[in-house]
């Protein structure tokens, strides 16, 4: 799937939601819970279940990355579903430290 940012993305398996912050120029497989993601706007599959090895929730307002792919994406909406490329989970993204002010 070839995603740009601000595209909204959804879960098929639970209720996870999530925004494209930063994207590759390349096509990505997005999943969440095992299951790909689809446009916010599309209806998902009936009778699709979260897989049990990608069953870690997805967080509301963290930003979930792969800096390698060069993909960030920004959870709006919590759920069940682990978010992943293929088979490759997702890691929440680091808080970056301010300078200190002193």
């Amino acid at each position: 799937m070839q995603v740009k940012p601000g595209a909204r993305l959804k879960s098929q398996v639970c209720d996870t939601q999530v925004v494209i912050v930063r994207a590759p120029a390349i096509d990505v497989d997005v999943r969440c819970g095992g299951v790909a993601m689809v446009a916010a706007t599309e209806t998902g599959a009936e009778g699709l279940a979260v897989d049990p090895a990608f069953a870690e929730a997805t967080l509301l307002g963290k930003r979930y990355a792969d800096d390698e792919v060069g993909i960030e994406l920004l959870c709006s909406k919590g759920g069940a579903g682990t978010l992943s490329l293929g088979d490759t989970k997702l890691e929440v993204k680091g808080v970056k430290a301010l300078p200190s002010s002193d």
